[in-house]
């Protein structure tokens, strides 16, 4: 019992963040590049005020989210932020963790699933990816509706995407199958423009400076590739991994100096808390510039035709070829690596990115802040 009210209290302690976001103050941390504020009045529909007022929620949304992850244990049932982006939701199972939730400023919502038995699904997807057709384009742990969704492309044999599904090993209906007429792919073109090159000829984006280089998108190279600046920089891919992941990070070797700032928005980078599902964000490439929308799922596989990619977080930002490696950003916290996508930025599209802290992880690398 005193281990529970000792959490109680420290969810009760950061709920204070919390209040102060719902009051429309922005925390004193939470310093955003007016470039970015405009940014997403447009993508939005926002005033300044509203934009503030969200970033100001979603920059304590993730300390409360993990007191209540850590709280309910295996008994969460997942978090994700309202549409408007000013309520914390969290999934639950009984009346007895609701009741913990409101006390710590979030509102409850009863599922039928944990997250560790979708993540568990989802799991056993990843393990036979290469059973999967390639009209299977990919799959995810959809936490606003407690279910783990397969994307197959529109009109393709029922019998292939409802095999796949089979291999979650599901017995109560939490897989899906959504047609989607979007089939992603990485997003590297070959052809001449800004941000860096690999070889002299395909052209990829920067994602983020860490010491010695910056990371980017696995695709755009492989280890030992030459990499190249349009202003001059140089540089050798130290690190690449895809298929399976989708990181790389390219050591400046000279001519490149490090700085925090992202590209067509000026916006300093000041760490890598990673936002939650239903937070808004913004991405960064050399093809299309600037685009913002939010984060619809996370830890999702995307089945590319060179083979498939997990850990992918999802969401509803566009961004055409070329755009591949540039950053994502949510206020001031680096999110990850443009991988690749559907649609483009006339009429609209998914996109996926990798996690920058997995990239950082695997390489033993520091932001540049």
């Amino acid at each position: 019992m005193a281990r529970k009210l000792n959490a109680l209290s420290t969810v009760t302690a950061l709920v204070a963040g919390l209040a102060t976001a719902q009051g429309f103050a922005a925390p004193s941390e939470v310093s955003v590049h007016p470039d970015m504020v405009a940014q997403m009045q447009k993508d939005f529909g926002l005033s300044e005020a509203q934009v503030q007022r969200r970033l100001a929620f979603e920059a304590a949304a993730p300390s409360i989210e993990k007191s209540l992850k850590g709280e309910l244990s295996d008994r969460f049932g997942g978090s994700w932020l309202s549409k408007d982006g000013l309520q914390l939701i969290v999934g639950v199972t009984n009346e007895a963790d609701a009741a913990l939730v409101r006390s710590a400023g979030a509102e409850p919502q009863m599922v039928t699933r944990t997250l560790a038995q979708l993540e568990e699904l989802k799991a056993s997807l990843d393990s036979n990816a290469w059973n999967a057709d390639k009209s299977i384009h990919a799959w995810y742990v959809d936490e606003r509706t407690n279910t783990v969704v397969i994307e197959a492309e529109t009109g393709m044999s029922k019998w292939k995407a409802d095999g796949f599904a089979a291999l979650a090993g599901d017995k109560q209906g939490a897989v899906r199958i959504v047609e989607s007429a979007e089939a992603p792919r990485p997003l590297a073109e070959i052809i001449g423009g800004a941000a860096y090159y690999i070889g002299g000829t395909s052209r990829c984006s920067i994602g983020f400076s860490v010491t010695g280089g910056f990371v980017t998108a696995g695709h755009c190279g492989r280890s030992g590739a030459a990499a190249s600046g349009a202003s001059g920089g140089a540089g050798t891919f130290a690190g690449s991994s895809f298929p399976g992941n989708d990181y790389a990070w390219v050591r400046a070797t000279s001519n490149w100096t490090s700085t925090n700032k992202v590209a067509g928005i000026s916006s300093r980078v000041a760490g890598s808390t990673e936002a939650g599902v239903g937070a808004s964000i913004c991405r960064s490439g050399s093809t299309t510039g600037v685009y913002c929308g939010t984060v619809q799922a996370k830890n999702a596989t995307v089945n590319y035709s060179q083979g498939s990619v997990s850990g992918l977080t999802r969401t509803n930002v566009c961004a055409e070829p070329g755009d591949s490696g540039g950053s994502w950003i949510s206020g001031t916290q680096a999110q990850g690596v443009t991988s690749g996508g559907s649609g483009n930025c006339s009429s609209g599209g998914t996109t996926y990115f990798q996690p920058v802290n997995e990239i950082l992880s695997t390489y033993g690398l520091t932001l540049t802040r």
